[in-house]
């Protein structure tokens, strides 16, 4: 998420686990939802109805400072894969762990027995949502005498700071480099380096360290911003990027491969468009970057999130349900709902529920793609 939004059961045993309370839910659920032609008998998406199921692709957001009883209702029920905490919604340490207790309680009664996707933009430096760790910015941690150090304890420090709340996920870190001082990332200190592979290596640092916490770490923007100028953001406008494809493939997305190999749980497109890839569309709607570049090329498996859904940057693609269709059939797994609005979370999940029965989007994709999600949330703590 760009600069204009950011300010302002663990273990394998315990997936195991939730997986087989879907399943035995399912075994006296209505079979709605369920594609008759696909089968994977691991899969236990395939035991959701249609809403649940849907649910499973949705990061909701909310305003204020207490959880909303529209947003508990539709935990209970199974359709909410996860919750984006903004500052708005935090005015102490103890009040948003008390409303995340409520979160994680409507979370028991649901379908899906496995623990919520609790997530806020925790980088370090002017891009933090909870007061305390990490205090450095990535620029600071770069130009520090022990940047390794630096970036695998602010990895801890973040983890274990979102785990105090009950946080599961950080949306961090930037792993891009930046080109020119002054550009995009830059102003705000949130790149660790001019050098791709020192940017990819301290990324990864702190990808270890936080996930060694047990929170879920975050590489973003992909294919990465790098080029982009202190004006380009797309949380206001669509943004393209000209670069070469040798210049993306062999330097932009190089960041990308430390934090893959370092074990990144979740990866975040970038809402610009990278013409020279072969798509016109932004990153995180082109299948092209998102199953071409990502899972082909890079050979990430694990879980692919948007960025924000109502980014001005999409403003060509239509409502949030046109965008978040367009994102699921390009290879999104979730859809980052950030307007603080349950209603918006609402709606983009009837209109993938709208697609899934009417094969707009791939079912047995869909499907597979929900149940990437279960294996994350089964893998984190709540």
């Amino acid at each position: 998420m760009s600069p204009g939004r950011v300010r302002g059961r663990l273990g394998l045993v315990a997936a195991g686990a939730a997986l087989l309370a879907v399943c035995a839910w399912a075994s006296s659920a209505s079979p709605a939802g369920t594609a008759a032609t696909s089968k994977p008998a691991t899969s236990a998406a395939l035991t959701l109805n249609d809403w649940a199921l849907a649910g499973q692709h949705v990061i909701y957001s909310y305003s204020g400072l207490t959880a909303p009883s529209g947003l508990l209702e539709r935990i209970r029920l199974g359709q909410v894969a996860g919750v984006i905490f903004f500052g708005s919604n935090i005015s102490s340490k103890t009040q948003i762990a008390s409303v995340i207790k409520q979160f994680e309680q409507a979370a028991f009664s649901s379908p899906v027995q496995a623990p919520l996707l609790l997530e806020v933009d925790q980088e370090g430096g002017l891009v933090r949502r909870l007061p305390g760790a990490p205090l450095l910015s990535e620029k600071q941690i770069g130009q520090s005498s022990d940047p390794a150090g630096q970036a695998a304890s602010a990895g801890t420090g973040a983890g274990n700071n979102l785990l105090s709340v009950g946080m599961n996920v950080n949306l961090a870190p930037v792993v891009d480099f930046y080109r020119q001082a002054g550009d995009f990332y830059d102003q705000y200190q949130r790149s660790y380096s001019m050098s791709a592979s020192t940017a990819g290596a301290l990324s990864a640092d702190f990808v270890h360290a936080q996930q060694d916490t047990g929170v879920a770490a975050t590489a973003k923007h992909f294919p990465g911003l790098a080029s982009a100028s202190s004006t380009q953001n797309t949380d206001l406008r669509p943004v393209t990027l000209n670069d070469s494809y040798t210049r993306i493939t062999s330097l932009d997305e190089l960041p990308y491969n430390s934090a893959i190999a370092a074990g990144v749980k979740i990866v975040m497109p970038s809402w610009a468009s990278y013409p020279n890839i072969g798509s016109k569309r932004p990153a995180g709607l082109s299948s092209k970057v998102i199953q071409g570049q990502l899972r082909r090329s890079l050979g990430f498996t694990g879980v692919i999130e948007t960025d924000a859904i109502g980014a001005g940057g999409l403003s060509q693609y239509g409502g949030h349900g046109n965008r978040s269709i367009l994102a699921t059939i390009a290879g999104d797994d979730l859809v980052l709902s950030a307007g603080q609005s349950v209603k918006d979370g609402v709606y983009i999940t009837s209109k993938l529920v709208e697609a899934y029965r009417n094969a707009t989007v791939d079912r047995a994709a869909f499907q597979a793609s929900a149940q990437r999600v279960i294996n994350l949330r089964s893998s984190l703590p709540g």
